[in-house]
């Protein structure tokens, strides 16, 4: 049986109606699950942490390569069919939790202190907020592959003239790298946006103390960062002297000694230039 029969088999017998607020789009190509295990290079030794893994058809993947996964799902109903189908397949390494992982901490999850990898089709709606609470932890993940809404993928690997404060916030953190796009049809109920999986690598880093990353500020970077891209309209040196309560010139005058025109906008710069840019006003 193909994955859109058994998917749609499913739904009738537990009575389950996808909602589109929660991102309930399931992905029934069998290829593409396998490329997304096939990408997070699952070790024996591997803790994998899934954020909603709806019917289990990549928990199972998971769980036949990794030491264990745990699974995060919101829905109480997929919850329990997530639960009972694995206890069918005799699979033990799976622990289900049924919470919003937005509200759970490393500690909830039995992973303070460890070293764990993320593998998920992530619910879209959560895409900024998941990445910003995982990005920002101490203990970060080794790595991520996760199915994100297309858009939002080509946005997180932007290069110069094309950067956001999410491009930054990022690559900051992680060498981002798309590594397939999945068309909109490989989904049930089919979505309006295609999709794409990306790999986010935890870049190593230097630390002299839980608040400096790569020997930077971090909380002064990101400042700065977020003032430069305060309005997309205005030229950078306007939203530097306006954020930084300096006069324009001397906001121009920074920008020139980092390297840069006066009249460079915040999405031409790379990564880099801003760390550059950065030593300019900390």
């Amino acid at each position: 049986m193909d994955l859109l029969k058994k998917t749609k088999k499913l739904c009738v017998l537990y009575d389950i109606h996808p909602a589109r607020s929660r991102g309930q789009n399931f992905l029934i190509q069998e290829k593409i699950y396998d490329d997304i295990v096939g990408q997070a290079q699952i070790k024996k030794e591997d803790i994998i942490l899934e954020i909603g893994p709806g019917l289990g058809f990549l928990t199972a993947k998971l769980a036949k390569q990794a030491e264990k996964v745990i699974a995060v799902e919101l829905d109480d109903k997929l919850a329990k069919i997530l639960k009972s189908g694995l206890q069918s397949q005799k699979v033990d390494n799976v622990e289900v939790v049924n919470k919003n992982i937005l509200d759970l901490s490393l500690r909830d999850l039995g992973l303070k202190g460890k070293s764990y990898k993320v593998v998920a089709n992530l619910p879209y709606n959560i895409t900024s907020v998941f990445l910003r609470k995982f990005l920002e932890l101490e203990n970060k993940p080794q790595e991520m592959v996760l199915m994100l809404q297309k858009e939002v993928a080509e946005r997180i690997v932007a290069q110069p003239p094309k950067m956001s404060l999410l491009a930054i916030s990022v690559q900051f953190y992680t060498d981002a790298e798309i590594i397939k796009q999945v068309p909109k049809e490989h989904f049930w109920p089919q979505p309006e946006v295609d999709s794409a999986v990306i790999k986010l690598k935890i870049k190593s880093s230097y630390k002299s103390d839980k608040n400096t990353e790569h020997g930077i500020d971090v909380k002064g970077f990101f400042q700065l960062v977020k003032i430069g891209f305060s309005s997309k309209r205005k030229m950078l040196k306007n939203n530097l002297a306006a954020g930084y309560q300096i006069s324009q010139e001397e906001a121009a005058n920074k920008i020139k000694r980092a390297g840069f025109s006066a009249k460079s906008r915040a999405q031409e710069l790379s990564l880099e230039d801003w760390v550059k840019l950065f030593g300019e006003f900390h």
